[in-house]
């Protein structure tokens, strides 16, 4: 049903971008940069193309996933978040389509993406009793927690993030404190990878919170475990994205959905050209994983990145746009 809900909310309101404002001009573009590194090349990605092949003036802001969407369908501000993780945040987005004030382009990643409970392969290969987070929580002795390695440590992203949300609920329906473990509050994105990298220097055990796309998962090999019990899609919505329910159930973490999202105030403004490229632009987690592990081997930013990607890869680009701008584009390479 709420899949229903997108796609009707998607069809109606390209319908009418495209019938009211095919020939809008883009002006002036607010797009979130999300705090992690798929979602910042992306958003420099757009950019360069909105900029350099639609003539739009683009401003890049931070954002985090739950205030961003919330402010687009509330304010109406930012005008695009080009890399939006809707399954953590059904709530806002399906308000937000039914109500009108948001559009679903199209899929950012084409194949979804990951999210879940990871531990070294390491740790898989000398315990492959481990394959589910219950098995993982049987052993807070293998994940030692920092402060207090009498304990076991689930490492969490830092707050704002629809996954720190979840990771927090499953803590509590996994009973993992009874089982002797602390959720760690890593605070960035930084610090979470920071953990993961330590873990691998010392050889330590890591259990927590992270996804992919990411340059990490390609430089430190690392094993999602499995849930204990099937996905409900209603208890998901109801519990284990909602921080505020105080009972949350074990509950599978299955593949996102990453979509480009705009306002629907933008989506009449920009006008179709830009729309169409908007719904077009995709790419898979193989071609996003190797441009990140070039970002990091590199100490790229997303503008380096986003240069990058475009000066190497003018087969898929090109796709995403008009010959018209696709020669705007090259040109200003």
């Amino acid at each position: 049903m709420k899949h229903s809900i997108k796609l009707t909310c998607l069809a109606l309101g390209l319908a009418t971008i495209g019938s009211t404002a095919a020939y809008a001009d883009c002006n002036d573009v607010t797009i979130a940069s999300m705090n992690w590194q798929s979602a910042e090349v992306l958003a420099s990605l757009d950019k360069f193309i909105l900029e350099n092949g639609y003539d739009c003036t683009v401003s890049i802001i931070s954002g985090d996933t739950v205030p961003t969407l919330t402010s687009m369908a509330e304010r109406g501000q930012p005008d695009i978040a080009p890399e939006a993780w809707v399954d953590l945040v059904p709530e806002v987005i399906g308000r937000g389509l039914e109500e009108g004030k948001l559009v679903a382009t199209g899929a950012a990643l084409s194949d979804g993406a990951v999210q879940g409970w990871f531990i070294p392969q390491y740790i898989v290969d000398a315990h492959p009793d481990i394959v589910t987070i219950g098995d993982a929580l049987k052993h807070p002795e293998l994940f030692p927690a920092p402060e207090d390695p009498s304990k076991g440590a689930v490492f969490n992203g830092p707050q704002g993030w629809g996954g720190t949300v979840v990771t927090t609920q499953l803590f509590k329906a996994y009973g993992a404190e009874a089982a002797g473990f602390e959720l760690i509050d890593t605070g960035s994105a930084a610090g979470l990878d920071g953990s993961i990298a330590r873990a691998y220097e010392n050889q330590e055990g890591w259990l927590g919170y992270y996804w992919a796309p990411t340059a990490i998962l390609g430089r430190y090999p690392m094993v999602k475990l499995n849930f204990d019990a099937p996905h409900d899609a209603d208890e998901w919505k109801r519990c284990n994205s909602n921080a505020d329910c105080p009972d949350p159930k074990i509950n599978e973490w299955v593949s996102d959905k990453v979509l480009t999202v705009t306002t629907t105030t933008f989506a009449e403004r920009a006008g179709e050209p830009v729309m169409a490229y908007l719904g077009t632009r995709s790419w898979s987690n193989k071609i996003v994983n190797n441009l990140l592990s070039w970002m990091t081997d590199n100490q790229a930013t997303g503008e380096d990145g986003a240069k990058y990607f475009l000066e190497n890869n003018k087969d898929i680009w090109s796709t995403w746009v008009s010959p018209e701008a696709a020669a705007k584009i090259e040109a200003a390479l």
